[in-house]
């Protein structure tokens, strides 16, 4: 039986009363063996947790990246302004603001929503500022967005999941890569919110989660989250999914993407490329799922996405002499070897998207 109630949500901005604006998050770090609940009022941990993958998955790190910036606002920004009078306060604050911006958004370079949802919060306080009104207004009119984006997010999550369920025949056999799941959103999941629209359809037979080497993120994350909603998941180390293509054990691949270009090419976690390869040599339809937020129309192909290199140590523990480590975050996936992709607006074959989005 599917109960996702059991799942919990990954990321909110709520107020205290002592302590004032506060982003809450899991800390996925810890996961699976404990399930730990964080929350700051300081906008620069919250820089530190989507750097160092407390938080993460492209929908997630948008509202944290909204959530930081408008943690300054809150909590530091409206508050130094006060020192100066109505008209100097809000040019004040609007400087500080954009610089505070500009350090969320270099936190992760490759998934377009962090970005996004950094340039959607600053637009609403220059909006908000231009109607005259202090920075202590405008903070709570941020404060109020962010919100706004958690509930929206989740809503769009479902709507994917909707459009994707439908592709899916009774019986399927799933393999997703890394984690889009409710752990990479507010709530729900992008590649798994197809997955779980499916369940309750009762067309899911199984998903085959890859560890997603090096964090593991298939084998911390997506095994968890599916076993806690009631979801029948095997969990399969990476070299395992060709074998499993050979013997007819998958019908289907679905994953999430951090960005995805003009042409119809998308960036996702490193590896997802090679199981696109394998899924077009065994003919089996590959999915990408992904918010439209996600889709990138200023690059027109993939070739232009900036890819993140992150430390050895995630490859190589301890380092030994002599030996580099090369360890990108993500590949990018062409677009010939897409089947579909799946947005809140629709289904679309890759060469379908720039007239869908233009």
């Amino acid at each position: 039986m599917i109960d996702l109630s059991k799942l919990p949500r990954t990321i909110e901005m709520k107020r205290d009363a002592d302590d004032g604006a506060l982003l809450v998050y899991i800390d996925e770090r810890f996961l699976p063996g404990e399930l730990r609940i964080e929350k700051t009022g300081d906008w620069k941990k919250v820089v530190d947790a989507v750097k160092t993958l407390a938080v993460r998955g492209a929908p997630a790190i948008g509202i944290a990246g909204a959530g930081a910036v408008t943690l300054w606002a809150c909590n530091e920004g409206s508050e130094r302004a006060r020192a100066f009078g109505c008209g100097e306060a809000t040019v004040r604050f609007l400087d500080e603001l954009s610089v505070v911006a500009a350090e969320v958004s270099e936190a992760r370079p490759t998934a377009v929503n962090l970005a996004w949802a950094v340039e959607r919060i600053v637009h609403l306080a220059q909006t908000v500022a231009s109607e005259g009104v202090s920075p202590d207004l405008i903070a709570e009119e941020m404060y109020r967005e962010v919100r706004r984006m958690v509930r929206e997010d989740e809503a769009v999550n479902r709507a994917m999941g909707a459009n994707g369920a439908a592709l899916l025949a009774e019986g399927s056999r799933i393999l997703t890569h890394c984690n889009a799941g409710s752990l990479a959103t507010a709530f729900y999941g992008t590649a798994l919110g197809v997955v779980y629209a499916a369940a309750e359809q009762g067309k899911v037979e199984r998903v085959y989660a890859d560890e997603t080497r090096p964090v593991g993120q298939g084998a911390r994350l997506t095994a968890w989250e599916l076993a806690k909603a009631g979801v029948p998941v095997t969990l399969i180390c990476d070299n395992m999914a060709a074998s499993l293509m050979a013997q007819g054990c998958i019908d289907a691949v679905i994953v999430g993407a951090d960005r995805i270009t003009a042409n119809g090419d998308a960036a996702n976690k490193i590896g997802t490329y090679g199981v696109a390869v394998l899924a077009k040599h065994h003919g089996i339809p590959m999915y990408i799922v992904a918010p439209s937020s996600t889709i990138d129309m200023s690059l027109a192909s993939g070739s232009e996405i900036p890819i993140e290199q992150r430390a050895a140590t995630e490859v190589l523990p301890q380092a030994i002499e002599g030996v580099d480590v090369y360890n990108p975050a993500f590949d990018v996936t062409p677009a010939e070897l897409i089947t579909k992709i799946v947005t809140e607006r629709g289904v679309f074959a890759p060469e379908e998207l720039s007239a869908a989005y233009a």
